[in-house]
């Protein structure tokens, strides 16, 4: 973090807070006014704010009755009155920032303000909580606060029904956990009914511990997969009876395209032979496509050519270089294709469904906040990614806190040695002590060397939220010792016990700095929360995780410079300097990892908009037959650009190919010497005719509500089946980003154009499928009209 930006943020904090200062005067003056009023005309404030929006009025506008509002309805409702400090950090997070707060000052009451304001404009309001049980407890305890003022409270967790789920997201305000909430916006968009969707838009989201939730969380994205639900014996019966098919006679090859479609009589046999009536209907899609697989592992891929076995086992080999792609395996069945064809043990694979970034998720929201005890060390990333400024809340009473200077010894053993200590010198003051760690295993380790001491603690192995809670509430009394990963119980307070206070607070012992400085700044705040007296330490060693991420020959100069003593403790060159670098460098390298994922995820993330978007139409839309239309006259136009030529040495195969989709899309047989001198107008008039007698005549089966619905199962299916493959493909370009940086070009520029070439042609891919299925589903249908 820079010095600059560092100072830049605290003149710019002093600046909003003094701004915000008078609103909070302006507020606490409504305090003996809505004292007096009753409880029934305290609530009836919530019904003029709505009235007074809906007549043009501005959350700015109301947000200063409506913070004393919600400050009156605390008091009665929880016998907790806001402090001014939380009055300023609720005006903070209006303004679509982040409230940085240290740990102990109340965010969770803070949030009550925001939250409320918002909700006003009945759109929906989601509290992101760090899990499941403070999105319980939050909707259990503020909840009551909003219920009291009349409006609806909703808890959004996993397990939930559906309707339950839509019942929670209906509410004024929904609490629940980031991850739940873009899992469901994933869900949502994997439905075959509007009504089963059960988000109703991403109006105004405030995240608790924000930076836990947009920053360390967003390292992987969200993603929906699935193991394949088709059993071995699917595949092999596939295989078989796609083996069994004759060519011409059943199935249709084209090796130049690498396509192959069964015929009326070959779609006939597959029907029998799984005692279904029709293939190409909606409730058999499924089937439909790993018959297609089996037909492509059949016909299309070729051992020894695209694949080779070894070991048992279908190894892909790369077209261009004839080598052997490692790891690498097809996607949606056809490797079990491939395998069943050739007799192999069939495999079982994780079938992404869905995935969208934590960070693209959120960018959705209209407006976005949070609180966190620790933004500051993030801000330019805020800032960067998600367009939000850190602002810093002073504290409600002076920080009495005592951080100690890092010690740092030259290995574990030595380290260990004094950690135990350092921990029965404090035990035996009374004198509570939270000693923080990096990792279970680590908290393990010291957990042993402290029972072979004989000194008793309890050890905080995170078996659930709930639990971590409970024990974190009580690391504060007499004498008790916590052993605790740094992340643990985060959100609860620790209250001290009785005395404590007298014996200088908790003590925090930090047992190895953590990747990111922000983790360090939590564990550092469970300690001297509104105004208690505590103190930290950090205790390390130049053997801990964090200095195997760091550049070998580096460390090892530093480690053949040290001068050390008696004990271990490094003395020089300065070890804080070395260890600052060293943190520095491995939270910059994780940034640069993220801005780099992202960068990525945001070519994707436009044509995930875009197909969402298009499937919604579908979803929505009562004229399935115009949006047929539409689809089908944007791949016309595209079929008769790429096939009317001038260039000799193609234009043979892209008539033959033009008269092979054409008979595909409509059963129209063209000659080609009667194509070979005509324009693309005129290529496009030669079919217009009967593409336009296959609409009307569609539009005319659509009249029946059960065959639209079937049409537009198809038609959705088939936009779900291309949104896969093309995620697919798109990983597999991902894969490659880091060698495009040749010839000055830059590497995020050509993904992009790339990524924008693959879409096009996936979204063409769409349209002739999507084609092909009507086509044949409405054959299928007048043939049993007959």
């Amino acid at each position: 973090m820079s010095v600059m930006l560092n100072q830049y943020t605290k003149l710019k904090s002093r600046s909003e807070i003094k701004k915000l200062e008078k609103l909070v005067k302006q507020i606490n003056a409504l305090e003996a006014e809505l004292q007096a009023l009753t409880d029934e005309e305290l609530r009836a404030k919530t019904a003029q704010f709505q009235e007074a929006i809906q007549n043009g009025k501005t959350l700015k506008d109301i947000r200063v009755e409506a913070f004393a509002v919600v400050k009156e309805a605390a008091s009665r409702v929880i016998n907790q009155r806001h402090y001014d400090v939380q009055l300023l950090g609720g005006l903070v997070l209006t303004d679509g920032n982040i409230g940085q707060m240290q740990t102990g000052e109340g965010k969770t009451l803070m949030a009550s303000l925001p939250s409320y304001l918002f909700a006003l404009q009945g759109k929906g309001v989601h509290v992101i909580t760090s899990n499941e049980y403070l999105a319980q407890r939050d909707f259990e305890l503020i909840g009551q606060i909003h219920q009291f003022l009349g409006l609806n409270v909703g808890l959004n967790v996993a397990d939930l029904s559906p309707v339950e789920k839509k019942a929670a997201y209906a509410a004024d305000i929904t609490y629940g956990t980031g991850t739940e909430f873009g899992f469901d916006y994933l869900r949502d968009h994997m439905v075959l009914s509007e009504a089963d969707k059960v988000q109703r838009g991403h109006h105004f989201a405030l995240i608790d511990e924000i930076d836990n939730t947009l920053i360390d969380e967003a390292r992987t994205p969200l993603v929906i997969a699935n193991k394949s639900t088709i059993s071995s014996e699917l595949f092999a019966i596939s295989s078989m009876l796609v083996k069994s098919l004759k060519k011409e006679e059943d199935y249709e090859l084209n090796l130049s395209y690498r396509q192959v479609h069964l015929t009326e009589q070959g779609a006939a046999k597959i029907e029998k032979a799984f005692g279904i009536d029709n293939i190409y209907s909606a409730n058999d899609q499924v089937l439909y496509h790993f018959i297609n697989q089996s037909l492509q592992a059949h016909f299309i891929f070729k051992k020894d050519r695209d694949y080779i076995i070894r070991d048992g086992k279908i190894e892909l080999v790369d077209s261009f270089t004839g080598r052997v792609m490692e790891g690498r395996s097809l996607s949606y069945g056809l490797h079990q294709a491939i395998e069943a064809k050739e007799g192999l043990k069939i495999n079982e694979e994780n079938i992404t469904q869905a995935s969208v970034t934590v960070q693209n998720y959120f960018r959705m929201y209209s407006t976005l906040c949070g609180m966190t005890g620790s933004a500051l060390p993030a801000q330019k990333e805020f800032l960067e990614t998600y367009g939000m400024d850190v602002v810093s809340v002073p504290t409600n009473r002076p920080n009495q806190r005592i951080d100690q200077e890092d010690l740092i010894y030259k290995d574990l053993e030595s380290k260990y040695n004094k950690v135990v200590q350092l921990v029965k010198e404090m035990n035996e003051t009374g004198r509570p002590i939270l000693i923080g760690t990096t990792s279970i295993e680590q908290s393990e380790t010291i957990s042993e060397l402290l029972t072979k001491e004989f000194v008793k603690h309890q050890l905080l192995n995170a078996k659930s939220a709930e639990e971590e809670a409970k024990m974190i509430s009580i690391a504060g009394q007499k004498g008790m010792i916590t052993i605790a990963t740094n992340m643990a119980g985060r959100g609860t307070d620790i209250l001290l016990g009785e005395g404590v206070a007298e014996l200088g607070g908790l003590y925090i012992l930090g047992t190895e700095r953590h990747e990111s400085l922000r983790i360090d700044m939590q564990l550092r705040g469970r300690a001297g929360r509104q105004g208690d007296p505590g103190s930290t330490q950090f205790i390390l060693s130049l053997e801990d995780h964090l200095m195997n991420q760091f550049d070998d020959e580096e460390l090892e100069k530093y480690k053949k410079k040290i001068k050390t003593n008696e004990e271990g403790l490094v003395l020089s060159p300065n070890p804080l300097k070395f260890l600052t670098t060293v943190q520095d460098t491995v939270e910059n390298s994780h940034y640069s990892s993220r801005i780099h994922l992202l960068k990525l995820d945001d070519v994707l993330d436009q044509q995930r908009k875009v197909t969402y978007s298009k499937r919604n139409e579908l979803l929505n839309t009562s004229e399935i037959a115009e949006q047929f239309e539409s689809e089908m006259n944007e791949y016309l136009d595209y079929l008769v650009k790429s096939s009317a030529t001038d260039d000799i040495d193609v234009k043979d195969d892209k008539l033959e190919f033009f008269i092979y989709q054409i008979n595909e899309l409509f059963g129209l047989t063209l000659n080609k010497n009667e194509l070979v001198d005509l324009e693309e107008d005129e290529l496009l008039e030669l079919v217009k005719p009967t593409a336009t007698e296959f609409f009307a005549s569609l539009t005319e089966l659509l009249e029946d509500e059960t065959v639209k619905n079937q049409v537009r199962n198809i038609m959705i299916k088939t936009l779900d089946q291309m949104w896969l493959e093309h995620m697919e493909r798109i990983e597999s370009l991902k894969e490659g980003i880091h060698l495009r940086g040749y010839a000055q070009e830059d590497p995020y520029r050509l993904f992009t154009m790339e990524g924008f070439e693959l879409f096009n042609e996936s979204m063409t891919s769409f349209q002739y499928n999507m084609a092909t299925k009507v086509y044949a589903f409405k054959k299928s249908v007048e043939k049993e009209d007959e």
